[in-house]
């Protein structure tokens, strides 16, 4: 029947997508590794008569973490009087006036900070920045959101690569400090080793697109300008600001050895919320990017690769499409029967996961953890991002079809001190409406598991099983989260 042709062509349209991303995945891990057997540049010297740098700390009711931010910046290695900083606070609440209290406690200590606070918060994030830009004496501009600890080595390791005047933005890496506070952060920071090892490291080692990853780094201030400066017509600024200035001919490098520590999403909650942003906003920049990118005077090489890193996000659609459809489709093939070439065929889209272990596995030898601990972390990880795939759909119809939402900022916990912290006033401990979607969801596919068993049919159930173990996830630590903020 045509119903059933229909759904096994998207469910063949959806691995195949997912292939395709993957195959991208694919040259990124080549591109990397080649890097790697090459050795190491020399690093630049830092140049004789230092610059001026101004480092930003855009903050938003950051009560918890705001003390810990402020006095690892007063300990950069750099001369006081070469160094401004900017708190750039949008505060509403009670951390207004203690940070007032630390930047004059600095100010006394001789140091050349200041609290600027807007009358209106216009634009979140990318308004601060924007507005502290205009009184910024720097040459150089050096960026940390509040959940971040910068090494007091880190001017001085980033400063050297401006010796080459067409950089205009330098990377760091970013460490996490509470990476074993929970399996859900453990998953987090597991995801971002691989995109900041293989994904980051291969499109900076091959001259691709890349982006500033929306703190840690350092710019040179005339980039930004010449760029067009921040502009909060996205959730990501950073990446927005990113490609225009790489499509000005301005060059990023990243550097992988240099790792600033941050704190991870501790709560379901505040990770939904920081995955939301990510993606909409992606999807947000490459609707503005796009024409612009094809008009490009770049290899087509390049085009192409920014093409998919601007598309990343979609793949969350395609995970989810395929996920849900994989149940009829094992109803069509047991109860009417498909030809039987149809899922010898669907094999090769095997690879797919073969290159998303390789990706990982090349990140997990750069950590140097146990191997039982990267199967472990491994599974989990593909299980919820997975079950995230619902969620983070959601985004990206909301991003492609322009629909408004706020800049929902990420609550902290100072998790450095404890590793049971208090509860937090800015976290959101309710259940959303994904939850009671997710749980439905977990038991359609635990329905896909019942109805593997009657048919005698295992060729789904890894991916059956990894979705369970997913959803179900996500539904203890929401669970959790509620009980947390009832107590």
């Amino acid at each position: 029947m045509w119903w059933q042709n229909g759904i096994l062509f998207l469910y063949t349209a959806a691995l195949g997508v997912l292939f395709i991303f993957s195959a991208g995945q694919a040259f990124l891990i080549y591109f990397y590794l080649k890097a790697k057997k090459k050795p190491a540049p020399q690093k630049p010297s830092l140049p004789l008569h230092l610059p001026k740098i101004t480092v930003q700390l855009p903050l938003f009711n950051e009560l918890y973490v705001t003390e810990r931010l402020i006095n690892a910046v007063c300990q950069l290695d750099y001369p006081k009087e070469l160094l401004q900083i900017q708190v750039l606070d949008d505060s509403t609440d009670q951390s207004l006036a203690f940070t007032k209290k630390l930047v004059d406690d600095k100010k006394r200590l001789g140091f050349n900070i200041c609290q600027l606070k807007r009358e209106k918060n216009i634009g979140f994030k990318a308004g601060a920045l924007q507005h502290g830009l205009q009184q910024a004496t720097g040459e150089f501009i050096a960026i940390f959101d509040a959940d971040f600890i910068p090494e007091a080595d880190f001017l001085k390791q980033l400063l050297p690569y401006f010796r080459d005047k067409k950089i205009g933005m330098v990377q760091s890496r970013w460490g996490h400090l509470n990476n074993n506070y929970s399996l859900l952060t453990k998953v987090q920071g597991f995801g971002l080793d691989g995109h900041f090892s293989v994904e980051q490291g291969g499109r900076s080692a091959r001259g691709l697109f890349m982006s500033f990853n929306g703190t840690a780094g350092l710019w040179r201030k005339a980039c930004i300008l010449d760029a067009g400066a921040w502009q909060h017509d996205t959730l990501t600024e950073d990446l927005d600001l990113s490609y225009r200035a790489q499509l000005k001919g301005w060059k990023f490098k990243y550097l992988e050895d240099v790792v600033s520590p941050a704190e991870l999403p501790a709560t379901l909650n505040a990770l939904k919320s920081q995955q939301h942003r990510w993606t909409k906003g992606a999807i947000e920049v490459s609707k503005k990017t796009f024409e612009n990118l094809w008009q490009a005077d770049v290899s087509k090489h390049k085009k192409l690769f920014g093409f998919f890193h601007l598309l990343n996000s979609y793949a969350f659609v395609f995970v989810f499409l395929a996920a849900v459809l994989s149940i009829p489709v094992l109803l069509i093939k047991n109860a009417v029967g498909v030809p039987n070439w149809y899922f010898p065929l669907l094999g090769i889209f095997a690879l797919a996961f073969v290159i998303m272990c390789a990706f990982y596995i090349v990140a997990f030898y750069q950590s140097h953890r146990s191997l039982k601990n990267f199967i472990v972390t491994f599974l989990a990880f593909v299980s919820v991002s997975m079950a995230l795939s619902y969620h983070n759909s959601v985004a990206v119809l909301e991003g492609l079809f322009g629909f408004k939402s706020a800049f929902i900022r990420t609550p902290k916990f100072n998790i450095l001190k404890s590793e049971k912290p208090v509860k937090n006033i800015y976290a959101n401990y309710a259940f959303p409406l994904s939850f009671y979607v997710e749980c439905a969801l977990m038991l359609y596919f635990v329905f896909g598991i019942v109805a593997a068993y009657h048919f005698k049919d295992f060729a789904l159930l890894p991916f059956h099983l990894f979705l369970v173990s997913g959803f179900g996830i996500l539904n203890f630590y929401a669970l959790k989260d509620r009980m947390k903020g009832k107590a």
